[in-house]
């Protein structure tokens, strides 16, 4: 039966209402593209390849990863292993053998599939010493232009196990497995159209990692779902995307393809979402563009035509985002937070004023969240936010809804650790580790149904953000943007060293502005910050360095740097 037919997934109900000739996927480089109605007769070919190559009559549940790089490719082989009701494992190529090994033997796949590009990887893989070998498909590029086919889907079909596993960063111990069922990916994608929008008009230009939530779910899923174009240009080169986005803007579009002829014209980006670090790079080089360039880029990201740019992941700065509200033209930057084990569970509003500085709004569509006092264990009830001494409570962030994950796989142990019940009968809260703070915004014009009443400001994870020196708390998060507020510096993390004195103490680990000024003292910095934030906030080591590493979300394993940089800090002295 499974031959001629698709389960009814609602992605699937979802791409077959779309118009079949619109456009799905676009390769940004070769301007390759691919439209709805080719994408299910794909999904449907690739599944038959994976029950071939398998052995498999039957692959409900079972692991399939996959080595494939960013491109329709990827698109139709996540997509088949859902249609085959199994768990999609997407790997990093960049990953070195060992933790490929890794997550294949821990999430016992039986299946590797490898594009063309990356079968020599998978063939690396798979001679190491893996405890289950799963069998090996390299599936053949697609190259678009296909007619399509109509592909009926199966009344009552059972979807249960169809999901998705994403492998944490694993920051502290091995990499855990995060089980999303499809239910899940659905309520988040439902979640995030209500939210943001998205429609068959919106044309989104795709240069993140694809074994994230965010690059997944955010920027492939979703956009599926709502019938929007998925542009792939990966890596990132900011130099590469700003030309992408200023072409619509610049005479020359649809005329430049090779050896002088042309090309389809490029459409304008409406939809972008990255991290800090891609705003960044993108401000430092959009000077050095050519002038033409540069003021085409300009019109391309002004709010007539990109209409809704992202920041997710890690914490913007503020100075990143004023200069990019400069640059164009009055676009604000809107800060949202997810994770993996939840996806996106908080976000600010599409209104311009709803998009508050250093806040990352109000709980999505479908998602409850809440505060536990970290002090006292306490729910801090809204209303609640401030103690009787005036001081604003902080809390760990505690979800719960469809969108939350089903569990770490094969690891009861750590799933039950995570999850707090409740009396209410409506199910066990998440424990994300990260502590915020609830204030009420009144410039906020809450011009949605769901950003509503006091608006969230992260404070930092739980472990690694929250510093406690001498009796205080410090939010690491806080004391980062007030220096990076300062144009001596250029990047910073803010660590808890340990001390003999005040059992932590606040470190600052700096890129200084080298255009600003050669040499910043310790001093320096405290005179800076004087003025900005309490005595006992204001770091009391400081290391100058050329590098801080950041893992592909532009995410900072703070423990890690502590051990690198600050070894020598044993006595507890302070500046």
């Amino acid at each position: 039966m499974h031959s001629t037919t698709l389960p009814r997934l609602p992605i699937f109900e979802a791409i077959v209402k779309h118009d079949p000739q619109s456009t799905a996927v676009i390769h940004s480089s070769s301007g390759r593209t691919f439209t709805y109605g080719e994408l299910l007769g794909d999904i449907r070919k690739a599944r038959e390849r994976f029950y071939e190559a398998s052995g498999k009559k039957d692959l409900n549940g079972e692991r399939i990863a996959f080595l494939v790089e960013n491109s329709y490719d990827y698109v139709v082989t996540l997509l088949a292993v859902l249609a085959a009701r199994s768990i999609a494992v997407p790997m990093s190529p960049a990953f070195p053998a060992p933790e490929l090994q890794y997550i294949l033997d821990h999430s016992e796949a039986a299946l590797l599939v490898s594009s063309p590009r990356f079968a020599s990887k998978a063939a690396e893989v798979l001679a190491t010493d893996l405890t289950t070998k799963p069998a090996h498909l390299e599936l053949k590029k697609h190259e678009g232009g296909g007619k399509g086919e109509i592909v009926p889907l199966e009344e009552g079909s059972d979807p249960a196990g169809a999901g998705l596993m994403l492998y944490t960063s694993g920051t502290t111990n091995r990499p855990k497995g995060v089980l999303l069922p499809q239910s899940a990916l659905t309520a988040q994608s439902r979640s995030l159209i209500e939210a943001w929008k998205y429609t068959p008009a919106d044309h989104l230009l795709h240069v993140l990692p694809l074994h994230h939530i965010h690059g997944t779910v955010n920027a492939v899923i979703t956009p599926l779902f709502a019938g929007s174009s998925v542009e792939f240009m990966f890596p990132f080169n900011a130099d590469a995307v700003w030309k992408r986005l200023a072409a619509p803007f610049l005479p020359t579009n649809g005329t430049n393809g090779p050896h002088g002829t042309t090309r389809p014209p490029k459409s304008k980006v409406t939809f972008f979402t990255v991290v800090p670090t891609v705003y960044s790079r993108l401000l430092a080089s959009h000077k050095l563009l050519p002038h033409p360039v540069q003021a085409a880029a300009r019109e391309a990201i002004s709010p007539a035509n990109m209409r809704v740019n992202i920041s997710g992941s890690a914490a913007l700065p503020t100075p990143i985002k004023t200069a990019w509200s400069d640059l164009s033209h009055g676009n604000v930057l809107l800060e949202r937070y997810g994770m993996t084990e939840v996806g996106m569970a908080l976000s600010c509003g599409l209104s311009f004023t709803d998009r508050i500085d250093a806040s990352v709004g109000w709980p999505l569509p479908s998602v409850q969240a809440r505060l536990m006092d970290v002090d006292t264990g306490e729910i801090i009830p809204l209303g609640g936010e401030v103690d009787s001494q005036g001081r604003e409570r902080s809390g760990e962030i505690q979800l719960r809804g469809p969108t939350v994950f089903k569990e770490y796989w094969r690891n009861p142990s750590a799933t039950a650790k995570e999850f707090i019940p409740d009396s209410d009968g409506r199910g066990s809260w998440f424990k994300t580790g990260d502590v915020a703070i609830r204030r009420a915004v009144p410039a906020a014009s809450h011009s949605q149904p769901w950003t509503k009443g006091p608006l969230y400001f992260i404070q930092g994870r739980l472990t690694a953000d929250i510093i406690k020196t001498g009796g205080e708390k410090v939010s690491a998060l806080e004391v980062e943007r007030e220096l990076l507020s300062l144009p001596e510096v250029s990047e910073a993390a803010v660590v808890a060293v340990p001390s003999g004195n005040w059992g932590q103490k606040v470190g600052a680990v700096l890129i200084i502005n080298r255009d600003v000024v050669q040499k910043w003292s310790p001093l320096d910095m405290r005179r800076a910050l004087k003025s900005r934030l309490a005595n006992y906030k204001i770091p009391q080591v400081m290391k100058i360095v050329e590098h801080i590493p950041r893992n592909a979300m532009g995410k900072i394993n703070k423990k890690q740097l502590v051990k690198e940089i600050f070894a020598d800090e044993h006595s507890g002295d302070e500046l």
